[in-house]
């Protein structure tokens, strides 16, 4: 399996462990809440830890990851790579203790960055028939995958939270 895969994993797995404890605890698991574990767990495990990692290998190998990616080796891209994996790392960690707007921003720029990365991959794979697994491999599929997981999870929680805002003030209305 790809070391790229790793986090989504790992991020998955944290979220079924904390509903696995939380249900065991016999604490209620709304939908709302679910979704929150998930995404939560995603922006942290996959977005923050994953990033970080990412960082590690632009940073301190970088050659061997312009290697696997099929790239010229010592173009300072790669630092500049590992100093945006390093941000979005701090963002996703970020993430456990801000929440609200801050989770969608996170969001909304790591969707931007692998979305960017993913078409840069793509025309690097058509203009250069660079087909390497690193170029076209899972990095590609997961910077595609996660802005949607992440999207969608987020697009999710916000009309939750929205209704249950609604229905909250509804509720002090008739109380009124």
């Amino acid at each position: 399996m790809d070391m790229a895969y790793t986090w989504l994993i790992l991020g998955i797995i944290v979220a079924l462990i904390i509903l696995g404890v939380q249900f065991y605890s016999k604490r209620i698991l709304t939908l709302k809440r679910i979704v929150e574990i998930f995404l939560l767990s995603l922006l942290v495990i996959t977005v923050g830890i994953g990033s970080l990692w990412a960082s590690i290998g632009h940073l301190f190998f970088a050659n061997q990851v312009a290697s696997y990616i099929g790239w010229a080796a010592g173009s300072p891209f790669q630092s500049e790579v590992a100093f945006t994996n390093l941000a979005f790392g701090i963002l996703g960690l970020l993430c456990y203790w801000i929440r609200g707007n801050f989770w969608t921003a996170t969001v909304i720029g790591i969707s931007v960055f692998y979305l960017g990365a993913a078409i840069t991959h793509i025309s690097n794979m058509i203009a250069s028939t660079n087909y390497s697994s690193g170029n076209v491999g899972a990095d590609l599929v997961l910077n595609i995958l996660v802005p949607l997981l992440l999207v969608g999870l987020l697009v999710a929680y916000k009309i939750m939270e929205e209704r249950a805002v609604r229905i909250a003030i509804k509720s002090l209305e008739r109380s009124l």
